[in-house]
């Protein structure tokens, strides 16, 4: 057997495992978009060394040439087993998933089953882009409910908009971004419980994109939206890949509430034939036998959390930052900087950091930037003394 490359006994927190030099040897999107001296803080990629159950599965498979299309339910028995340990939730029902290829063309198609040509989709601004990218060409209509000022929904103003799309007996879905991004929101049982009212009120179905679920820190607890009373209608995207960083290992799954099971049963066959086989093994084997390595990162971006906070509060005392109760992405609130609506594009020009914009993030975006968390505590030390030259560079007060 090839030797494996990390084992987590080895080191704690495989956020301080890799160096910058051998992170550049990678080829992933994160680490080729930009020239060699601008820190990559962008794309949501972790600067981990894989779990060993991973590296495991995936060599067995090369080793065998296990590399045909997929079949089985193993993915789908090791996601329940995972969220009965974890999430404490037993009602994810096997017979009611389906892999997809990943999380968003997995939404694409849940939207598509709920939804026709020219329907409205209910999205919660600021939140990720691709939302509206994806929604626009499916051929439907972006509804903005935008967060409130504390990052969690506002139910009146989701209500008023439930009401304003579906008038006049029109079909709508409501894209639920749970735990959301960018602002790690890990939205309550109250709140989805109360989502769920409303949503069966107006007719509106509700397609939950929870990929970043496992990244829940502390004793915050992610609520699965097909757990709470009135979820039964509701379809649910879930994956390992930004838990295990496995992106390019493309897996996910489809899952149904016990009143959606039809809606899934429609889903052409031919969209099962999508997901990687190897990534479908590499999914199982980080659900089943990875918790104890995802428990390590966690708490790495936990202290993290605590890390930006601090380095922002004595080089960039005006930017306004609330860290999450989930993912590895930190938003940052830069207008008091007056870098203008894309403050990433002075830290860029003038640091050398790439962050991601606020503006494509939709309503709430401007003036903001993104940060990945997900690297050793000396890049984030760097990336915010890179950000406070910038603003000094570009002659603005930090």
């Amino acid at each position: 057997m090839t030797r494996i490359p990390y084992e987590t006994s080895g080191e704690p927190n495989p956020l301080r495992a890799l160096t910058l030099d051998r992170l550049r040897r990678r080829t992933s999107m994160k680490w080729r978009t930009r020239p060699a001296d601008v820190l990559p803080l962008r794309v949501a990629e972790m600067d981990v060394p894989l779990a060993e159950p991973v590296v495991r599965a995936v060599t067995e498979a090369m080793e065998l040439g296990d590399t045909g299309c997929p079949v089985g339910t193993a993915y789908a028995e090791a996601l329940a087993a995972f969220a009965r340990k974890r999430w404490d939730w037993d009602g994810l029902a096997v017979e009611r998933t389906a892999i997809v290829p990943d999380v968003m063309l997995g939404v694409v198609e849940m939207l598509g089953l709920a939804t026709g040509h020219g329907d409205p989709v209910v999205v919660n601004p600021p939140v990720y882009p691709p939302f509206y990218d994806f929604v626009r060409h499916l051929g439907r209509e972006v509804a903005g409910a935008p967060l409130d000022a504390g990052g969690r929904i506002g139910l009146d103003v989701l209500e008023s908009t439930f009401r304003r799309v579906t008038a006049g007996g029109r079909r709508a879905a409501y894209l639920l971004c749970s735990p959301h991004n960018p602002t790690g929101t890990v939205h309550t049982a109250d709140e989805l419980t109360a989502v769920a009212a409303l949503a069966e009120r107006y007719g509106v179905r509700v397609v939950a994109d929870e990929i970043h679920a496992p990244l829940v820190v502390g004793d915050t607890r992610f609520v699965p939206y097909l757990s709470v009373p009135g979820g039964e209608r509701g379809l649910s995207l879930m994956s390992a890949s930004k838990a295990w960083n496995l992106a390019g290992l493309k897996a996910a799954l489809a899952v149904a509430g016990p009143d959606a099971a039809g809606d899934l049963a429609r889903m052409p066959e031919e969209v099962g034939h999508g997901p990687s086989h190897v990534g479908i093994l590499a999914h199982t084997a980080a659900l089943r036998d990875g918790t104890p390595w995802l428990d390590a990162p966690l708490a790495g971006l936990d202290a993290n959390r605590g890390l930006l906070a601090g380095l922002l509060a004595e080089r960039l005392p005006a930017v306004r930052y609330r860290p999450g109760e989930a993912t590895y992405l930190a938003w940052l609130d830069c207008r008091p900087l007056g870098l203008g609506d894309d403050p990433a594009e002075v830290f860029l020009e003038h640091g050398r950091v790439a962050l991601n914009a606020g503006p494509p993030f939709g309503t709430g975006g401007a003036g903001h930037a993104r940060l990945n968390l997900a690297a050793s505590p000396e890049v984030i030390g760097e990336a915010v003394r890179r950000m406070a030259v910038a603003v000094e560079r570009a002659g603005h007060r930090p």
